[in-house]
């Protein structure tokens, strides 16, 4: 079993008018070149449905230098209609989101959750204003 020290939150990158499955994104992932599709564990769509990509057992492809040790969770969104970063979470989608990281931290008690940009500053992704203020009653 992998040791999790952090679960890192993504977007999709993806306006209000598009969709971002985990067969869309597992698409998109093999097209960059990725041999085992999907990086993200995880994928929280609009509706609030929360779908499995990479098993967390797994080695994730989302967060360079770190997915050796965490579980990567993407939201489907994150552009405005004019393709800038914005926070584009639904009611829905930031209760299935705060769902999961709950089931998340009751099984890595000590993984700390941050957003993309917070372990590489030249992303705007999740495009959230602090994901740890936002989490902080689940950190370690």
């Amino acid at each position: 079993m992998r040791t999790i020290t952090l679960i890192v939150i993504h977007c999709s990158a993806v306006r209000t008018n598009q969709t971002s499955s985990v067969a869309q994104i597992d698409t998109w992932h093999r097209q960059r070149g990725f041999k085992l599709g999907i990086g993200y564990h995880y994928v929280v769509r609009r509706n609030g449905q929360i779908e499995q990509g990479r098993p967390e057992w797994m080695v994730g492809a989302h967060c360079k230098n770190h997915n050796k040790y965490s579980i990567g969770v993407c939201y489907e969104g994150g552009l405005n209609c004019l393709d800038l970063p914005a926070d584009t979470r639904t009611p829905e989608q930031k209760a299935a989101l705060r769902q999961l990281l709950t089931e998340l931290h009751s099984r890595y008690p000590k993984a700390v959750i941050v957003g993309h940009h917070d372990l590489n500053p030249m992303k705007a992704c999740p495009c959230i204003e602090s994901v740890t203020k936002e989490y902080a009653d689940l950190q370690p």
